[in-house]
């Protein structure tokens, strides 16, 4: 038998015999469990897919075929399969593997993926480019976990159905979310669906038909589609009116099943979609009975499984500030794309179902049912992480802002994610949405801030984004709206007093500013808070003072904060001296957050740094001795 280990590559897949295969989709799944006890990550999705990944690998070549995989979160077993086995250690990390298929990483990726809904579309164009230059390949998509609720996707298979391209579409339904058709004559007319033979027959059968008389071949062939319908409940489904052949459902975790439909689907033309029902978590015990909880897993021990212990988190914070608002004014609403347990909003869901909407994966449509409720009164907060935002944005121009509606955009994981790398980044917003008219955006520090904030955001007339961090913070001091600090709207907050240089920093970054800065009597920290409107007030205020400016934000500098300041310095015509520290312009991949602060000069000690390059000598303690501020040889006095 083909061990796992050493597998180097999908031709050694190929080697195992057809016998041995449901033995080495159980090694595959026990490896996968392995890896995610060490590193964590993606282990619910990826255990769910297992037989299916052996069966395409096992059948096809995806050096030359392309597995769209859509998300891709459920690829763990592909990467062990296509020689990155010894690489799963450093998965999500600095350096290592990406948490996603990424083209730039292994040629049996097919598509850099990280949100939802896009495998159909690039299936498409790898399909329409294959047949223009007749080659032979084939296009297999994958997609699932609601995936389908998303426009994109939808529109993609409506496309699809139109042009007809050869190719095997799998819906990987790990939720029912189709309706499950059972029974022996079922099974037979999957079976008979698949058959070459039938499919020549029915070609065959209409030519001939329409060379004698074309009205009997169109009666024959409403016949055969009334036959169909009457036998089989599927033949109704919507994926038949949009053009495609439809076969299933089947068993996911059943492997002499799945190659027996590849196999056959392999052989017809045009698009098929082939219906695998699947668990996530499969042969896990724990993810399988809470798949939601062991989606993504940190590390923890294989054989004693305890999921890693949740600290309260800023999602946690808007949750509750969420709920608390919801019960002291009956026009809140929140609106979430599939992302109630991670934007914080359980409780929410269950205390205020008749003013909770999900809508499924599909952003741009909770923006758009946002502006509805606005239009008629009422008072919607759409909670959405910064990556997700960017596939509402033509809808946040277009349908919030022009009107200047008043809807809240409740921006989670704003700022690098960490793990999830390049497609989760949080780092374009305030760029995006600052360009927008009427859009107000800001920034608590805590969670206290935050609840102020939220509640006077729903408050301000005309669009809101407030945006926060993802990690842990500590719990806000009162659930009362009433009893919430008041903020001012558009003003920044003076931290630490200072008039030789001054750090204007925004959300986590306030925190590094104030860790850099110590007690140096020369260096001031400001907690921004708002980025639009900009404080113009302080500016002019740190201008008569004559204090160099440095800003901090955990965002891309071009667009940012510090480009914010920048252009109301030069309006103002105030000439003071400006250091912006954030990120480059470029695409940020996967690794811990604060160590890409620090390797961009934006964590404490590069802050550190750059107050001393401004100021001209080392940063002092007013409390200490001396010789305690001695750096470098160098005396504060």
């Amino acid at each position: 038998m083909v061990r796992l280990e050493d597998v180097r590559g999908p031709e050694d897949v190929k080697a195992v015999s057809r016998d041995e295969l449901p033995a080495f989709a159980d090694a595959l799944r026990r490896d996968i469990i392995r890896v995610c006890s060490q590193t964590g990550g993606h282990l619910a999705s990826s255990l769910g897919a297992v037989e299916l990944t052996v069966a395409l690998h096992w059948l096809f070549n995806s050096a030359e075929d392309r597995f769209v995989w859509d998300v891709g979160h459920q690829t763990y077993g592909h990467k062990i399969l296509t020689g990155r086995r010894d690489q799963m250690g450093g998965i999500r990390t600095l350096g290592g593997l990406a948490g996603f298929t990424a083209t730039s990483e292994s040629e049996h990726d097919a598509l850099t993926v990280g949100h939802a809904s896009t495998s159909l579309a690039a299936a498409l164009g790898m399909a329409l480019a294959r047949d223009s230059r007749g080659d032979d390949y084939r296009v297999i998509p994958v997609i699932g976990d609601g995936a389908l609720t998303g426009g994109m996707a939808l529109a993609a298979l409506n496309q699809i159905g139109h042009v007809k391209p050869k190719m095997t579409v799998i819906l990987n339904d790990n939720d029912m979310s189709i309706s499950e058709n059972v029974g022996a004559l079922n099974h037979y007319m999957r079976q008979l669906q698949v058959q070459p033979w039938l499919q020549s027959a029915e070609k065959s059968s209409k030519r001939a038909l329409g060379e004698v008389w074309k009205p009997l071949a169109d009666l024959g062939s409403r016949a055969k589609d009334a036959t169909r319908r009457f036998f089989d409940p599927a033949s109704n489904n919507p994926f038949h009116a949009m053009g495609l052949r439809y076969v299933g459902p089947i068993d996911g975790h059943n492997l002499e099943e799945l190659l027996y439909y590849l196999e056959h689907i392999d052989q017809l033309e045009g698009p098929t979609m082939l219906h695998v029902l699947t668990r996530k978590g499969k042969g896990y015990d724990v993810a399988e009975s809470d798949p939601i909880l062991w989606h993504g897993a940190s590390s923890f021990n294989p054989e004693n499984p305890v999921h890693a212990g949740k600290t309260y988190s800023w999602s946690d914070a808007f949750g509750d500030a969420a709920d608390a608002l919801a019960n002291h004014d009956d026009r809140v609403w929140m609106i979430t794309p599939a992302m109630r347990e991670g934007s914080g909003l359980v409780e929410y869901s269950r205390r205020h179902r008749d003013r909770y909407i999900d809508v499924g994966i599909a952003e741009d449509v909770a923006v758009t049912t946002g502006a509805g409720l606005a239009l008629q009164g009422e008072k919607p907060i759409v909670a959405i992480y910064s990556t997700f935002l960017q596939r509402g944005y033509d809808q946040v121009i277009h349908d919030v802002a022009i009107e200047n509606l008043d809807v809240v955009f409740a921006i989670d994981r704003a700022g690098l994610v960490g793990g999830d790398g390049a497609t989760h980044q949080g780092i374009f917003d305030i760029a995006y949405l600052r360009a927008v008219p009427n859009m107000a955006i800001a920034m608590p520090r805590n969670a206290n801030k935050l609840q102020s904030m939220l509640k006077a955001a729903v408050e301000t007339p005309g669009p809101v984004a407030l945006r926060w961090p993802r990690g842990s913070v500590e719990p806000a001091d009162n659930a009362d709206p009433e009893a919430w600090q008041p903020v001012v709207w558009g003003k920044a907050e003076r931290l630490k007093e200072g008039s030789e240089v001054v750090v204007l920093a925004l959300g986590p970054t306030v925190g590094y500013a104030l860790e850099a800065a110590g007690r140096d009597p020369r260096v001031g920290v400001v907690d921004m808070q708002f980025v639009k409107p900009l404080d113009l007030g302080l500016l002019h205020e740190l201008a008569e003072e004559g204090a160099k400016l440095i800003t901090v934000e955990d965002h891309t500098l071009p667009g940012g904060l510090g480009t914010a300041v920048a252009e109301a310095l030069k309006d103002e015509g105030l000439d003071v001296p400006l250091k912006r520290l954030g990120l480059p312009d470029v695409f940020v991949p996967h690794g811990s957050p604060k160590a890409f602060h620090e390797a961009h000069g934006m964590g404490p000690e590069g802050i550190r740094a750059t107050l001393e390059a401004q100021l001209g000598s080392p940063l002092v303690d007013p409390e200490a001795t001396v010789e305690e501020n001695v750096v470098g040889g160098v005396t504060s006095d």
